[in-house]
């Protein structure tokens, strides 16, 4: 049990495993960040996220939606912020 010990040695998919029920912010590959409390994940990082908020940015502005439920591709995943609060407007 060293990792529980030291939180700094901890593995990506159990740092992404204690994000379960918490909210987690995502930076897609595509010009699309993502919000949302992380109801459950796969080993290949492909995600369900409830209480959805999704920030596009469009040659317009940024569009903003708001989704119930999503299913995310983890291939599509960039980054993922652990309590991440969203993209500064």
């Amino acid at each position: 049990m060293a990792n529980a010990a030291n939180p700094s040695q901890l593995l990506p998919l159990e740092l992404v495993d204690k994000c379960i029920g918490s909210k987690i912010h995502i930076i897609m590959k595509s010009e699309k960040e993502i919000v949302g409390t992380l109801l459950g994940f796969d080993d290949f990082v492909n995600m369900v996220l409830e209480d959805v908020t999704e920030y596009e940015s469009t040659s317009e502005g940024r569009r903003i939606s708001k989704l119930d439920q999503i299913l995310l591709n983890g291939n599509n995943i960039t980054m993922l912020v652990p309590g991440g609060e969203g993209p500064e407007m």
